[in-house]
Order: structure tokens, then sequence, then C-alpha cells
């Protein structure tokens, strides 16, 4: 699905709204949203059980620890807390309650100066972000860039940040999510050229 399909639905703090990808539960939820933060609207403190992992789109994010702009990744693990705000407002994309005791320390990463690694086609170069279990990484893509066929043991997750991502099943825009299950195949390319956040083998459970 792309989220820009998807209506807007308020959060219990005011100015702070959500596109619901993925849902398990009511206001405690295992869920992949898009978080829209207008501009000077704020959580109160809140502990994670079973942690977040935060991609900035779009502003500036903001907590006690720091202010995290555009292309900032953040992971924080089970049992931590925080009071995030925007003074100017944002856009994320936010996976919640879905790590597990192997994430214990808090990542950050800075994706805009961050260093991107030959991946395993030409055109192909990845940065990973997430690195204590199930890790997540960016992905970025040259235009006529084409992937092996490949199967995904535990699953995969890919959100579009830019660009259109393809494969034999269809073309995804920016602001696409697509959920593959464990041992699903396919054979992704991009003609355009795109950038994507992508999370592997979490799907067993």
């Amino acid at each position: 699905m792309n989220h820009h399909d998807l209506p807007w639905v308020p959060s219990p703090e005011a100015g702070i709204e959500r596109r619901m990808l993925d849902r398990i539960g009511d206001e405690t939820a295992k869920a992949t949203s898009i978080v829209r933060y207008l501009p000077h609207s704020q959580f109160p403190t809140h502990t994670h059980e079973f942690g977040e992992e935060i991609f900035v789109l779009d502003g500036v994010l903001s907590d006690e620890n720091g202010d995290y702009p555009t292309g900032t990744y953040i992971m924080n693990p089970p049992g931590s807390s925080h009071a995030p705000h925007s003074k100017t407002g944002c856009t994320l994309f936010v996976k919640l309650r879905h790590l597990g005791v192997e994430q214990v320390e808090r990542e950050l990463v800075d994706t805009k100066s961050a260093s991107w690694h030959q991946g395993m086609v030409p055109g192909l170069h990845v940065m990973p972000l997430m690195r204590q279990g199930n890790g997540s990484t960016l992905v970025r893509w040259a235009p006529q860039t084409y992937f092996n066929p490949h199967k995904h043991y535990g699953g995969e997750e890919i959100f579009v940040v830019d660009g259109v991502f393809e494969d034999e099943h269809g073309r995804y825009p920016a602001g696409s999510w697509i959920r593959s299950p464990h041992l699903s195949l396919h054979q992704p390319f991009s003609k355009e050229g795109c950038t994507i956040f992508v999370k592997t083998g979490h799907l067993l459970d």
C-alpha cells in the first residue's frame, strides 16, 4: 500500500496524527505507521516496552537527547523512555513494539553523512542501520539497477523513501510499504532509481 492513499488518524495527543500501515492492538499496539507532528506538538514521557524504530522522512524530531533532522534513523531499545516533540513539524516512519532482548543499546544514524557500501550487484549501495538482531538497512538503487531473484527467509519489509522501486509484482513509488512473507520470492529492480528502507528476517512469528 502507499501511505499517501490513507487517511490521517488522530492520536491521543493534539497535533500528532498517524497513517496506519499495520496494527495489532489499540493504542498499545504492535504497529507500523507514518506519524505526522504538527509544529509545536509533543508526546509526554512514555516507555517503549518492546522498543521502537524511527526514520525521519522530513522536518525535525526532538527529545531530551537531541534533535533529529530529515534522514535520521533512531532505534530506542525495549524499556527505554523519552518525550518526543517537534518545534517545526515532522513526518516519521515508525515501527513500534517489535524488538526483543537482543536490542539493548540505543542506536542513532545520520544517513546524510554515514557511509554507503557496495551492494551485491553494480548500482546497488547499502547503509546498515540497526546493528543488533534482525537489522534494518537503507538501500540505494541507481537507475537501471537489477537484482537477482531471491527468497526472503523470515520475510522482508520495505518502505520506499524516494524514487520508484519495482519487481515482477508491481511498481512502488515513494511512500509505498511492502511486506513479503517468509520464503516469498521476487526479482526487484529500479529503472528510475530509488532509496528504500529494508528490514528482513523478522516475520517468522
